[in-house]
């Protein structure tokens, strides 16, 4: 569907939003954004095993979880996939290459974020990509976490602004962007 081309690289390595380590910061972050946009029911989407794992043991399982086990492109430690393994909430497999956004991904994310139940999308290959289709498809007062290597999480609050640096971003990408906004349920 759309791949990163390497001249948009580098600027997937700067963090959309500030950096912690602490998720209780975090969650209390999220809190304030849903408050600040009136959405109490306003989803935490997180990206990657790790941030995951850190939300949950902080007592916040995320609305939307995409996971892949792996952590910077070795295998998670099995204290962190025993633990995401053990929760109960739905969980549904895509195949998504790497640096890579499969139809079958975006369609995933979108249904999980109108899903009323936590969901976790097992991802077989790597969803790293996937934070950036988060801030689009979410909606207004979300919060989208995903990991900065090396540094700790992520925090993007979702609001017009960010929605709108993320489509940018999203156009910049290889292959069938208007098919891509499409299953996103956007127009492009």
């Amino acid at each position: 569907m759309v791949t990163l081309p390497d001249s948009l690289r580098d600027a997937f390595k700067e963090p959309m939003g500030p950096v912690t380590t602490d998720a209780d910061e975090l969650l209390a972050a999220a809190a304030e954004t849903r408050e600040e946009y009136g959405a109490p029911d306003a989803p935490i989407v997180a990206v990657g095993d790790v941030v995951t794992y850190h939300l949950r043991e902080a007592g916040r399982v995320p609305d939307v979880a995409l996971v892949d086990g792996k952590t910077e492109r070795e295998a998670v430690r099995t204290k962190i996939s025993d633990a995401l393994a053990a929760g109960d909430e739905k969980r549904v497999h895509v195949e998504n290459p790497a640096a890579t956004l499969t139809v079958a991904l975006l369609e995933r994310l979108v249904d999980a974020l109108t899903d009323s139940d936590p969901v976790t999308i097992e991802v077989d290959g790597e969803e790293d990509l996937a934070a950036l289709p988060a801030i689009i498809a979410a909606p207004d007062g979300s919060s989208v976490v995903y990991g900065q290597p090396g540094e700790g999480m992520v925090r993007v609050a979702v609001t017009p602004e960010a929605r709108e640096r993320a489509r940018e971003l999203f156009e910049g990408l290889d292959g069938d962007v208007d098919g891509a906004f499409d299953a996103l349920g956007q127009s492009g």
